[in-house]
């Protein structure tokens, strides 16, 4: 199978790319099946400390490459599918899978994010884009509506208004715009360097808070307050108990670099 998501990881960090660069980065099934074992390797890794998602050439990613994926119905109805042990199928957990990761997930965005590839970038916990960037829900072109964990993420995102209006209309925005909206974080004429300067600075904390903070708010940001109370509770007690906490208390008090250890085994997927 062709390598169409590459993935290094250097000093913590994980480098993934979608590498397509001649379709803008399109996607296919195989490139969905892909983004999905990557997610799952990395979430593995106790020593990863965060990810930059990109793309190569010159757009972060077109959407879904309909004239190929269409060639191979079947494929496409098993795709369709949803694993009832996760709640998504094959579109959907290419998403969804990196809102899983116990790591923060830096989605660095060039050119194209229309599609498939902006639903990618909102699983995404932080998006850093250039000023000229084109974001679209493209799927309204198609006669559809977002259906790779979009609903879900343009929710958590911006204002119900503005995702219905995105979603029902197809318009495409610039970077600029998207900041303004709520889609992305940032603009940054080099937002792979944005992405890799606030992945460096989050790398500086406990592994085991930045990954509490993760689930936390993934958990809870639609929840009642004695559900979010209890939550925190129990993330903050096992916090108080861990090597990490104790390492960055010591390290505080000295004024010294912490040395943390590798991220602690609780780490349920979400």
């Amino acid at each position: 199978m062709t390598e169409l998501v590459r993935s290094r990881t250097e000093d913590g960090i994980a480098h993934v790319t979608l590498d397509r660069p001649d379709k803008l980065n399109a996607l296919t099934l195989d490139t969905l099946e892909q983004l999905v074992a990557t997610a799952r390797r990395l979430h593995a890794d106790r020593t990863l400390r965060a990810v930059v998602l990109s793309g190569a050439g010159d757009a972060f990613c077109a959407g879904l490459d309909f004239a190929t994926v269409l060639r191979e119905p079947r494929r496409v109805a098993a795709a369709f599918a949803p694993r009832p042990w996760r709640g998504t199928n094959t579109f959907q957990e290419a998403c969804w899978a990196w809102r899983r990761l116990p790591v923060p997930v830096i989605a660095a965005v060039h050119g194209h994010c229309l599609g498939g590839g902006l639903q990618i970038a909102l699983s995404a916990d932080f998006r850093i884009t250039t000023p000229d960037a084109k974001w679209s829900v493209l799927e309204a072109k198609w006669g559809i509506i977002p259906d790779m964990s979009g609903i879900q993420a343009l929710s958590q995102q911006v204002g119900m208004d503005v995702a219905k209006r995105l979603t029902m209309t197809g318009e495409t925005v610039s970077g600029t715009e998207a900041v303004r909206l709520g889609l992305a974080t940032e603009e940054n004429l080099d937002p792979y360097a944005g992405a890799l300067a606030l992945a460096g600075t989050i790398a500086e904390r406990s592994p085991d808070s930045v990954a509490a903070a993760k689930r936390l708010f993934n958990r809870t940001w639609s929840a009642g307050d004695r559900r979010t109370f209890r939550w925190e509770r129990l993330e903050q007690a096992r916090l108080l108990m861990g090597a990490n906490a104790a390492e960055a208390r010591r390290a505080a008090t000295r004024r010294e670099r912490p040395a943390y250890r590798p991220r602690a085994g609780f780490d349920p997927r979400g």
